[in-house]
Order: structure tokens, then sequence, then C-alpha cells
């Protein structure tokens, strides 16, 4: 597979979210998150989302280049 720019964007895009995403569990898990609740959540509810569809892009330019 060949990498280029755009699709080495979206995939650094999408492991920031997945990062995101893990420590907003962990945060939520241990009882008190330093953000809040609330916070935290929305963080959460963004971040699952937008890792499928950087990885999404992230293939799909991936293969549109071969």
């Amino acid at each position: 597979m060949v990498g280029t720019p755009k699709s080495s964007l979206f995939l650094l895009g999408s492991c920031v979210a997945a990062i995101a995403s893990v420590g907003s569990i962990f945060e939520l898990a241990s009882g008190e998150p330093e953000l809040g609740r609330v916070v935290t959540g929305i963080i959460l509810a963004a971040c699952i989302p937008l890792t499928g569809f950087f990885f999404y892009a992230a293939v799909r330019s991936a293969n549109s280049n071969q």
C-alpha cells in the first residue's frame, strides 16, 4: 500500500481520535474526570465516529492512489 500525505494525515487523525476515546473512557471510569463528566462525555461521543471516519478516509485515499 502506498501512503500519500493526505492518507497519512487521515490516519494520524484516526490515531489521535482513538487515543482521545480511550483516554475519555479511562477518565470516566476513574470516578471523577478532570474536565467533568459532561465535557469528557462530549469528547468521547465526538471521537468515536471521528475515528471510524478518518480511518475509512485514509484507506480510501490510499486505495485511490494505487
